[in-house]
């Protein structure tokens, strides 16, 4: 039998591309790839672009798409990889025409001593891999002239000289270009980043851009990040470019409309090969994935493609989904919001911005499509630097101002967690993770809450640090939802709409991932300043007893969760101290003083 013989057969059924970004041998394997090719038309408005869009949405393999359609190396296999998408039905004139250099500014290593060496290296090897696929355009000893210069931006130079010359038409494609930069940033100081976006080879490298756009080399350029911070430091160098990443006709450019999903779950179920109920699906990907709108005046919010994606690779041929609903990939590293969320060690207002958004509030924000670092910790940069992340989305705009709060499940996980790293980097409040999680467990797999409110209540005594930061009902119902959220059993939603009320936190155990956790709980917090009468607290916990039972008589209650035992909980806390916690079921309350 020979090797051949040996492989698997191919599966019956497009292959999800999960974790792939190069959109040729997407298409040439007959893999799964929702169509965005109609967006080509709008994109031919710009000729240089930038677009900022969070992690994992499918950047890199848009610029792929750009690099097979403009790509003149790449005319052959055009018909064979554009057959039955919209640009293929309809191309522009400018297709299979450009030299293309493509720059992925994430594919080296940023080390600050050795990145401009890096960056120098890795320009040089993409400049001569470029014009190796064109040796009738750049004959030996022309390629080799060219490739003799003594840095990238002597040799852009030097090509666009000769490309002016030859008419050759350059389309330049650069991915993650705020990659290092953040990283710096993250990892180093203000100063160093200063120095960095300000100082000589980065912003240069702009500048030389700019100068191939005016000289008509540089035909097309396309510019991909996860962060606008960057564009300004270096507009002075490349200040031509257009930042289309709020403009509405570009909202569904990355990531996937519920009718493109349903239509991929529909596909996949034909086809025998996902067994999963449709409608159950799309409801739980639009609670953990969805909700992202990127433009004011965008009509549609989109799902994110990697956690589609990520979703579907679990689930074919026909198996029961992953394990865990978040994938660790889309999470976004806490290094990167640390300088922003601490003022001298201290938290800030914008970690109370951050904790508000966790608890469901809506903030009003004018978003700012780039800004200066050194503007950064302002509140409507932040803010905007949020929304840049997919931390927070536009849910609403009037007038201007949109209104952000937490696009999905998944984000508000994510952001739990940030608020519960701050605590521990500022040493204001570090419980025993592992005594969490089973304190959690209990509460979900057996129905008691005592101990989890017990600890605590524990913790916050003995942690000084946390006393200041605990004032207010909304600042304890993050802290809370933070912790009861540490292993994930808990899929909590806040101002949960229920009895005619909205009650503060709803948990609902994850029974998807954990089918043997069936308690619940509705929470409902209120909360006594440390200057006001003490005599109170018996009056508030009363209120909220009643409110409780409003709230667990809710019949959309059982018919959403049939299958779930919930327990109503009424905590009054007077100042950062617990000072009143009861327990209210479906009939009877059985109340104590903390």
């Amino acid at each position: 039998m020979s090797n051949i013989d040996k492989l698997p057969p191919r599966p019956s059924y497009p292959a999800i591309p999960y974790g792939r970004v190069h959109f040729k041998g997407i298409r040439q394997e007959g893999a799964l790839y929702v169509d965005k090719t109609r967006f080509l038309h709008d994109l031919e408005n710009h000729r240089y672009a930038f677009l900022i869009r969070p992690r994992r949405f499918g950047k890199s393999c848009w610029i792929s798409v750009l690099e097979s359609y403009y790509g003149r190396h790449e005319a052959d296999a055009f018909d064979a990889v554009f057959h039955g998408t919209d640009i293929g039905r309809a191309a522009t004139p400018n297709h299979s025409r450009h030299v293309v250099l493509w720059f992925d500014f994430s594919a080296f290593n940023n080390a600050l001593e050795t990145l401009e060496r890096n960056f120098e290296n890795y320009c040089r090897i993409m400049f001569e891999d470029a014009l190796a696929w064109h040796p009738d355009l750049f004959p030996h000893d022309v390629a080799e002239r060219l490739c003799a210069e003594p840095t990238i931006n002597h040799k852009l130079m030097a090509l666009f000289d000769h490309c002016q010359r030859h008419a050759i038409p350059l389309c330049i494609l650069i991915d993650e270009y705020d990659n290092f930069a953040n990283t710096i940033f993250a990892e180093r100081s203000t100063d160093a980043y200063h120095s960095f976006a300000n100082g000589g080879f980065y912003r240069s490298f702009f500048a030389t851009l700019k100068a191939g756009a005016e000289m008509d080399s540089v035909e097309r350029l396309f510019v991909t990040g996860v962060l606008p911070v960057t564009i300004d430091e270096v507009s002075s160098g490349f200040n031509i470019g257009t930042n289309i990443s709020l403009m509405p006709e570009f909202n569904e450019l990355l990531g996937f409309t519920e009718a493109e999903v349903r239509e991929v779950l529909e596909m996949y179920r034909d086809l025998g090969v996902f067994n999963q109920d449709v409608e159950e699906v799309l409801g739980l990907m639009g609670e953990w994935y969805n909700g992202y709108r990127f433009s004011e005046d965008a009509e549609n919010v989109v799902y994110n493609t990697d956690m589609v994606l990520f979703y579907l690779y679990h689930s074919l041929p026909n198996k029961r989904g992953p394990r865990r609903l978040i994938d660790v990939n889309v999470r976004i590293d806490y290094t990167k919001l640390r300088h922003l969320l601490l003022t001298e060690r201290r938290l800030n207002g914008n970690f109370d911005l951050l904790g508000q958004a966790a608890s469901g509030a809506r903030i009003d924000c004018e978003l700012a499509e780039s800004f200066p670092l050194a503007e950064l910790t302002l509140r409507e940069n932040f803010l905007s630097l949020m929304h840049c992340f997919g931390l927070l989305s536009i849910q609403d705009a009037d007038g201007g101002v949109a209104s952000l709060g937490v696009p999905n499940q998944t984000v508000r996980q994510l952001l739990y967690g940030h608020l519960r790293d701050a605590f521990r980097d500022t040493g204001t409040f570090h419980p025993d993770f592992l005594e969490f999680h089973g304190l959690t467990r209990r509460m979900a797999q057996h129905g008691e809450w005592r101990p989890f409110v017990d600890a605590l209540a524990k913790g916050v005594r003995e942690r000084t640090g946390i006393r200041d930061y605990l004032q207010g009902e909304k600042v304890v119902q993050s802290f809370l939802a933070a912790y009861l959220s540490i292993a994930g059993y808990f899929v909590l939603h806040t101002e949960a709409e229920l009895g005619k009320g909205y009650a503060d936190l709803l948990a609902v155990p994850l029974t998807a991932r954990f089918t043997t956790m069936r308690h619940g709980f509705v929470i409902e917090l209120k909360y006594l300043g440390r200057g006001q009468d003490e005599s109170r607290i018996s009056a508030l916990g009363e209120q909220a007893e009643n409110q409780l039972r409003g709230y667990l008589a809710d019949k959309r209650l059982r018919e959403q969760h049939p299958d779930i035992e919930f327990t109503g909980l009424a905590l009054v806390f007077r100042g950062w101290e617990l000072a009143h916690a009861a327990e209210v079921g479906t009939g009877l309350a059985t109340g104590e003083d903390a």
